[in-house]
């Protein structure tokens, strides 16, 4: 069997999960979750998650791989999924990549490595004492004088990124820069097929983006992440920065009424589903299914069965 993978994505709330589901069924295929917050266990009406019911049998991969504690990297995430994905190739089976979270899929197909190592305790802490000591400003530029295009890129007040990019140096003798170019050349893990689904109408993405947020709330939104914070999840962990629950956790603190969430919720993921796009319409190989008002996903799918098959 030729490896291949097929690629669905697209902004929020566009049928991702349905249409990979129904792609799995036509295709001998199993689901590789791309959602960098549908990782996380306890996670599960803030992100969307598929529910058992809603996968018809289709086994569902990379979900629930993380406490909400965890740091879950990209890096990580590449690792886990390319495991995934040959196991289901030594089945004779096919891999659907079906998420949002672009940097993930682009990182898997690309057969990038990282220069992302657990690294060195003693030294990060070094670094992190110099970052405070001699200030961002002073810090960047101690960095540029080894590696000046990240330096340039990096603005003083990302102290974790620079502390990194100054240790992954200090560490291996090659800049982050170096190692970013180097495995740019690196040729594709897979050849992959990739769809993006959208709508014609831009309003019809919004109002979808709205309703769901708002069938968030009513299904527990607020309770869920209540149940976060009382085990102890800390609010500035990477989890809680997710879209839905750093707004719910705030009106939980009395920041703002639940209501007002829910505003902030619905525009913020609006705004991120226009950053999805803006993302998707910079690759070349996307192949777009365009919306005209409702879903339609058995059309869809058989649109991509034959584009496969072909």
């Amino acid at each position: 069997m030729k490896k291949r993978v097929l690629v669905l994505t697209g902004p929020t709330a566009t049928g991702k999960t349905a249409l990979g589901v129904e792609l799995a069924l036509r295709l001998g295929g199993e689901v590789i979750s791309a959602d960098s917050m549908q990782v996380y266990r306890g996670m599960d009406v803030g992100t969307a998650k598929v529910r058992p019911e809603e996968t018809r049998g289709v086994p569902h991969w990379l979900l629930d791989v993380a406490e909400p504690e965890e740091a879950f990297s990209v890096s990580r995430w590449v690792s886990m999924a390319a495991e995934a994905a040959e196991s289901v190739f030594s089945r004779g089976r096919v891999p659907l990549l079906v998420g949002g979270t672009n940097l993930y899929i682009d990182s898997l197909l690309s057969g990038r490595d990282f220069a992302e190592g657990p690294g060195d305790a003693g030294l990060r802490a070094e670094l992190n004492a110099e970052y405070e000591r001699i200030g961002g400003a002073a810090f960047r530029e101690r960095l540029r004088e080894v590696d000046p295009a990240r330096a340039e890129k990096l603005a003083p007040a990302d102290r974790k990124r620079l502390v990194r990019a100054m240790e992954v140096w200090l560490l291996t003798g090659e800049t982050i820069t170096a190692h970013d170019e180097r495995t740019k050349a690196l040729p594709p893990r897979w050849p992959s097929l990739k769809y993006a689904l959208t709508f014609a109408n831009r309003e019809d993405l919004y109002q979808r983006i709205d309703a769901r947020a708002a069938q968030m709330v009513d299904a527990g939104l607020f309770e869920e992440v209540a149940g976060l914070l009382s085990r102890g999840l800390d609010a500035d962990s990477t989890a809680m920065q997710a879209i839905g629950y750093k707004e719910a956790a705030a009106a939980l603190r009395g920041e703002c009424t639940r209501a007002e969430a829910l505003e902030t919720i619905q525009r913020e993921s609006r705004r991120y589903a226009k950053r999805q796009l803006t993302w998707l319409r910079r690759d070349r190989e996307v192949r777009w299914i365009v919306w005209d008002g409702t879903p339609d996903i058995p059309c869809a799918a058989a649109e991509i069965v034959a584009a496969w098959n072909s």
